[in-house]
């Protein structure tokens, strides 16, 4: 037990810890022993105060280091990868609190080769975690190749190191036009300070609020169904036969306690989602935004669905709740730390969709792990206050309704929604591969059907198993169908033309959830809004130096919610659309974009914060240019630049929802465009 909270308290603290962290370096190089027998050696370079794990570690320490290599006919490993005792310390680890070897400094690892043929590549990859005195971080993608033919035997392609590689200036130059060093930043000199716009609008802190009070409704809603609810009662149960009460201090403060374990254990599951984005800043919209992850959403959440119409019952291992029930009884703070976790694991059938929905939503927003970390706070809110407050004065429970129909009316609603949610998400995956399956069209047809049938079923006209038997309308069942009636009509009005964006009309409420407009079967639109615009950087500084107008770089995504709002509800504005027409160059780069790049750019180039990666599509392109020379990974992201893309402006902006402070940016570019001329003509 005391093993359990050294380590679930030590990664607590991690979460805290969401910079980009690189405190390995990895050099690579091969030596010939003997004829067709070769060394490969494997260099690890440590920061001060950082230490990497050997290869050797006893099962519950920390994570080893792990060389794995693609299998192939062209050669065979003699052995496995051999450490060096050089810099290699065994002692107990203070975080673990067990004996464990590490290295600090520098360590080296060699594996022996046989060549089976003249010419081929040695793959592979090396998993490993470092840590310090105060956090790890594990990084799992560091991607080695090695080129082999007889004549000049091994030489390296790519890896984690960069003093072997030319991925600095010539790989920018080739992918882009410009080289970092190249990329200049006027000073702001507009009277409007777009600092401000930049704090006061796109705010992480806004954002996070936002995304912690959607988590506390999403926790009342979860509160409403037949999996919570009678949980309310056992609760008050378990804290009265401990003596629980309003007049007891003692009793108060176990309340509280219990009501904080319950925050505590939501809060938790979004620990991983932290290690994740210290690893790779631009992992969660790696998460956000793959096929196969988002398809996989989609059929989760069919699943969770029909689990909510009563079809089956969604439901964790029996053995996991005996074991926290087992917990219950211990007494003490363990006791009742054991009862929120029952609590947790019990509701899951009915939490795990809203908690997925959740965590889905915010794995796509621009704030990373933080916004997940605010959401699961809110969750947690909703769901420990009101248990808290029901265990100090239980009295409080007889002012509550009793179970009924009403639990299982609300799960069913709830199913509605889970089934409208999963064909986002399969739109997520069909507009990032071109699929061309959910078009606007075909979005809206669905979502009308789902509506329509919840319409029918609040009317008592559909009938799920575990319904019971409806003997009067009551006023607030006759009003919710009516409402839901209105949101129906709403989202056939969404098929009107529109005469400006020559396609169909957009719905305010459906920014991010539906395709763009533009998605069409019938008016497609490859632009939002029937504007001009470019999707490849080259291309669009070469217009824009043709016709000497400024540059807007769009950084978007397909599966971007705040970047649709933006196209579909600002850009539209008769104060805005203009700059668009006539003033700027769009140029609109998609990150999540997973069409493969040609070979000529599947180019090896540095992280943001150290390390290395290749770029295998579009997305890996247009992201590693928004982070290497802008230093965000936030989307949508907002550059105006000169029309030979080599000099910013004016200081960017992210989601700029006020359409007023939006026209100050857009003025302020074209006020030091002017400038600019003003001083090269002299």
């Amino acid at each position: 037990m005391k093993r359990f909270l050294q380590i679930f308290l030590f990664f607590i603290s991690l979460s805290s810890f969401s910079q980009i962290l690189d405190p390995v370096k990895w050099e690579f190089g091969s030596t010939n022993i003997s004829g067709d027998e070769y060394e490969l050696i494997f260099v690890a370079k440590i920061d001060t105060h950082w230490s990497l794990y050997s290869q050797f570690v006893d099962e519950g320490g920390p994570l080893p280091t792990i060389f794995l290599f693609e299998p192939s006919a062209d050669y065979e490993l003699i052995g496995s990868v051999v450490e060096s005792k050089t810099n290699k310390v065994t002692q107990r680890d203070p975080v673990f609190d067990m004996i464990v070897s590490k290295y600090y400094d520098k360590a080296v690892f060699k594996q022996r080769i046989r060549v089976n043929s003249s010419a081929f590549g040695v793959k592979g990859n090396i998993d490993f975690m470092t840590c310090d005195d105060t956090k790890c971080t594990y990084k799992p993608d560091n991607p080695f190749v090695f080129e082999f033919n007889s004549e000049s035997g091994f030489s390296i392609v790519g890896g984690a190191t960069m003093s072997d590689l030319d991925i600095s200036e010539n790989s920018n130059s080739v992918l882009y036009g410009i080289a970092e060093n190249e990329l200049q930043k006027l000073p702001a000199n507009c009277t409007v300070q777009t600092t401000s716009l930049s704090q006061d609008i796109n705010s992480p802190r806004n954002t996070l609020w936002q995304i912690f009070w959607l988590g506390f409704l999403g926790g009342l809603l979860a509160l409403l169904t037949p999996c919570v609810f009678p949980m309310i009662p056992l609760t008050v149960s378990f804290f009265t036969k401990n003596g629980v009460s309003a007049k007891n201090n003692n009793g108060v403060s176990k309340a509280i306690l219990y009501g904080f374990f319950i925050v505590l254990v939501y809060l938790a599951l979004s620990i991983p989602f932290h290690l994740l984005d210290s690893v790779n800043p631009d992992v969660l919209n790696e998460i956000s935004t793959n096929v196969w992850l988002n398809v996989f959403f989609f059929v989760i959440f069919i699943f969770f669905a029909f689990s909510f119409f009563g079809y089956y019952e969604l439901t964790l291992p029996s053995k996991w709740t005996n074991s926290t029930t087992k917990g219950e009884g211990i007494g003490g703070v363990l006791g009742i730390f054991f009862m929120a976790l029952t609590l947790s694991i019990v509701s899951f059938s009915c939490t795990g969709p809203i908690l997925g929905s959740l965590l889905a939503g915010s794995l796509t927003a621009e704030g990373g792990a933080w916004q997940l970390t605010a959401g699961m706070g809110g969750f947690g809110l909703a769901l420990g206050l009101p248990f808290a407050l029901f265990a100090m004065f239980p009295n409080l429970l007889r002012a509550l309704p009793k179970s009924g129909g009403w639990l299982n009316t609300t799960k069913v609603v709830l199913g509605f929604f889970e089934l409208a949610l999963a064909f986002k998400f399969l739109s997520n995956a069909d507009l990032v591969k071109h699929w061309g399956l959910l078009k606007i069209e075909v979005f809206l047809g669905i979502w009308i059907l789902i509506f329509a049938g919840l319409a029918i079923y609040i009317f008592g006209k559909l009938k799920f198993p575990h319904d019971s038997p409806i003997k009067k309308l009551s006023f607030f069942r006759v009003s919710s169908g009516v409402l839901v009636l209105a949101f129906v009509i709403y989202l056939i009005s969404g098929f009107r033309f529109s005469k400006d964006t020559q396609t169909f009309t957009s719905l305010t409420l459906l920014s991010g959830l539906a395709p763009p407009v533009g998605y069409s079967f019938v008016y497609p639109n490859d632009c939002p809004n029937n504007f001009e615009c470019f999707k490849d950087f080259k291309e669009g500084v070469a217009y824009a130096q043709k016709v000497n107008k400024p540059i807007l770089i769009d950084f978007t995504g397909y599966a971007c919610v705040n970047c649709r709002k933006m196209e579909e509800h600002i850009w539209p504005k008769s104060s805005i659309k203009s700059f668009f027409q006539d003033d700027y160059v769009l140029i609109s780069l998609y990150v999540d974009d997973k069409k493969e790049l040609p070979d000529n750019q599947k180019l090896v180039v540095k992280r943001q914060g150290g390390g290395a990666r290749v770029l295998e599509n579009y997305g890996n392109k247009w992201a590693h240019f928004q982070t290497q020379f802008f230093q965000s990974n936030s989307q949508p992201y907002y550059a105006l630049l000169s029309p030979d893309g080599k000099t910013v402006l004016t200081p960017p902006v992210g989601y700029t929802p006020s359409e007023e402070n939006y026209k100050i940016f857009l003025d302020c570019g074209l006020e030091a465009f002017s400038n600019l001329n003003q001083s090269e003509s002299k």
